[in-house]
């Protein structure tokens, strides 16, 4: 009995490190929050619980049992994508992270800071399209290529799908929502609008080839789990994408009359001839 708790395995201890380093970055915003707050630029507590709610699905997603489940149960798998790649990055967009990282930031480092930000290479993944891209053509090229089951295998390929799952899904939902942090691009509105129902629509049909090919391959699941997933994908895309919608028209409509050209600018219309 006590060998067995003073050597405890040290993978399991490994298991628990993303919970802990999830754990010590909310602490970290919430107590940059805490300082703004009593300043008198101030700091929303709706964005204070729009980041906690993030965290708590993240937090949900890389539990050791869930992650555990995830790896040897594409239902799991799917489960956990959707919040690692969709909600929980929707929720941290909310929380505008960036803006309070600058506000707590001195000059120097935030000027340095949004040098980075103004980048080519970060306007270039910045754009709509681009993080689109980048979005749905990672889970294309997981689910209809050998990479997924090549992840089972590969302890290092499986964590770089689920960095990738996160950093893609936060990109598109901030390129999308181009608020409340500022995005480098000053895209329209209808234009968002259109890159996100085309995001819906490459989604459901990801689903579908999912259910009716019973991609992905080669990894051992059988025909009913595999289609469960893609059920779980179709569906539950839907639900997240339909959720992102709600908060661009809804930050569109609490934005100031005066401030949304700055922020949606209208597409230009043709004089008449």
């Amino acid at each position: 009995m006590h060998g067995a708790v003073g050597h405890a395995n040290p993978a399991s201890l490994l298991s628990w490190l993303p919970l802990l380093v999830l754990g010590a970055i909310t602490l970290a915003y919430l107590a940059a929050a805490l300082r703004q707050r009593r300043t008198s630029h101030g700091w929303s507590g709706w964005r204070c619980s729009f980041f906690l709610l993030g965290s708590l699905l993240l937090g949900v997603a890389v539990l050791p049992p869930i992650m555990s489940w995830a790896h040897h149960d594409l239902r799991g798998h799917m489960a956990v994508h959707l919040l690692m790649g969709m909600l929980a990055p929707l929720a941290w967009v909310l929380a505008a992270p960036m803006t309070l990282t600058l506000r707590s930031l001195p000059a120097p480092a935030a000027r340095r800071l949004v040098a980075v930000l103004q980048s080519p290479p970060l306007r270039f993944v910045a754009h709509p399209v681009s993080a689109l891209l980048l979005n749905l053509g990672g889970m294309a090229l997981l689910y209809l290529t050998p990479l997924y089951a090549a992840s089972l295998h590969s302890p290092l390929l499986h964590l770089w799908v689920h960095l990738h799952f996160i950093v893609a899904g936060y990109l598109f939902c901030w390129t999308i929502l181009a608020g409340p942090d500022a995005s480098p691009h000053r895209l329209s509105l209808r234009f968002r609008l259109v890159v996100l129902f085309a995001s819906m629509a490459i989604h459901a049909l990801l689903g579908k080839l999912m259910y009716g090919y019973l991609w992905p391959r080669g990894t051992g699941h059988g025909a009913e789990e595999i289609q469960a997933a893609a059920q779980l994908m179709y569906y539950g895309g839907d639900l997240a994408e339909l959720l992102l919608a709600v908060a661009l028209l809804s930050l569109w409509l609490c934005t100031p009359q005066e401030r949304r050209e700055a922020l949606f600018p209208l597409p230009a219309r043709r004089r008449p001839t």
